[in-house]
């Protein structure tokens, strides 16, 4: 089985900064930021240079309760 790479997009993404915080779930972490990235909406987006929130979710949805 072939290893998983981060995604590049890690270090500056919101999402670790609140997986780091203890806001978000460590699975959100392993299944995109660590696994698949390429199924990220936070990462198409971002490579197309579109705009999106910090509290967009890797499958699109906005989480509210993420400031």
């Amino acid at each position: 089985m072939a290893s998983k790479k981060t995604c590049k997009w890690y270090d500056v993404c919101p999402l670790k900064r609140f997986y780091e915080e203890g806001s978000l779930d460590k699975s959100w972490v392993e299944n995109y930021c660590w696994g698949d990235y390429l199924k990220c909406a936070r990462h198409r987006m971002e490579e197309e240079g579109s705009y999106h929130p910090d509290n967009m979710m890797p499958d699109g949805t906005i989480d509210k309760s993420l400031k």
